[in-house]
């Protein structure tokens, strides 16, 4: 059993405990009857809780299609929760008015109508449910918010450093190495390539239009219709020109250069040029030095970008 099953079963564990805590506090359910018998009944609630919680999993998984996962960010991790919330409240709201009916309507030979199962008697249990439900969820929510944002900052530090060691590689060594499947590149690149600072391209496009720059000033590339905003540094300042061109043109162009990668549908980016990376739980970002402008990374390359930077 690995790290996150172990985890999501003692969350289920605790908030099944909570719920049954505060059942035995206040009593509802006609348990103060029972006297030292509401305490067996209380355990049944339990079990009942615990075995709603791995139907709604499984429901979760299989039929609304949102598996268990704690790599998609917080984000995914509280709209899952929220949906879990959804099934599990009417369904253990259900299995323990049932368990009312069959088990707790009589005790000792005396009657207890208020435990007969009833429209009214369940939206009496669901109600109740929902109200620890929700308080229990406010709980989880709060933590695992801290705990991912805390989480995020950190992967985040960790990536810009990465990133400065990356830049600084690549600028000094001429043999840098550099993976072999780095982003946008479908046939990749040699593991060893040389660094092309000073290396001049031209791009060209449909069109007798193109335009000549070295590869370490250029900032990034970005699809704007039929055309292409290349973006670069010229005598010191930010320069942009249009071509009639696609990315797919200017990927096949600038293929033997790796620091040049594709980190979104519609946009190219020189990583010797990204001053840092932001990120947060609902996006990722480069900022681009002189430009400032804010690239944003598609959730499909966030991992690509990674095991770029190692």
């Amino acid at each position: 059993m690995n790290q996150g099953h172990k985890q999501t079963i003692s969350i289920r564990i605790v908030s099944c405990a909570f719920i049954v805590l505060a059942l035995a506090i206040f009593k509802p359910f006609g348990l103060e009857v029972w006297q030292w018998q509401a305490y067996i009944h209380l355990l049944g609630i339990f079990a009942l809780g615990l075995f709603s919680c791995f139907l709604t999993e499984v429901i979760l998984k299989y039929v609304v299609r949102m598996p268990r996962s704690y790599d998609r960010g917080v984000s995914y991790i509280i709209s899952r929760n929220l949906r879990f919330q959804c099934i599990n409240t009417p369904l253990v709201s259900l299995l323990i008015c049932l368990y009312r009916h069959f088990a707790m309507s009589s005790s000792r030979g005396l009657q207890i109508p208020s435990n007969v199962f009833s429209l009214t008697n369940y939206i009496e249990t669901l109600v109740i449910i929902a109200f620890l439900s929700f308080a229990i969820g406010l709980y989880w929510r709060f933590k695992f918010r801290s705990h991912y944002l805390a989480a995020e900052l950190e992967e985040t530090r960790l990536l810009n450093e990465q990133l400065k060691k990356f830049q600084k590689e690549a600028s000094t060594d001429p043999s840098h190495p550099f993976p072999d499947s780095p982003m946008g590149g479908e046939e990749g690149v040699p593991k060893v390539s040389p660094r092309g600072d000073l290396e001049g391209v031209t791009l060209t496009g449909a069109t007798n239009e193109h335009v000549s720059l070295k590869i370490s000033d250029l900032l990034y590339i970005e699809a704007v219709g039929n055309y292409v905003k290349v973006c670069q540094l010229h005598d010191g300042e930010v320069k942009t020109n249009m071509l009639r061109a696609t990315m797919k043109q200017m990927e096949d162009t600038l293929q033997s250069y790796p620091m040049i990668v594709r980190c979104h549908r519609a946009f190219m980016v020189n990583l010797g040029q990204v001053d840092q990376i932001s990120s947060n739980s609902r996006a990722m970002q480069l900022i681009m030095r002189h430009s400032h402008d804010a690239i944003p990374v598609s959730r499909s390359n966030v991992s690509k970008l990674k095991n770029l930077l190692g």
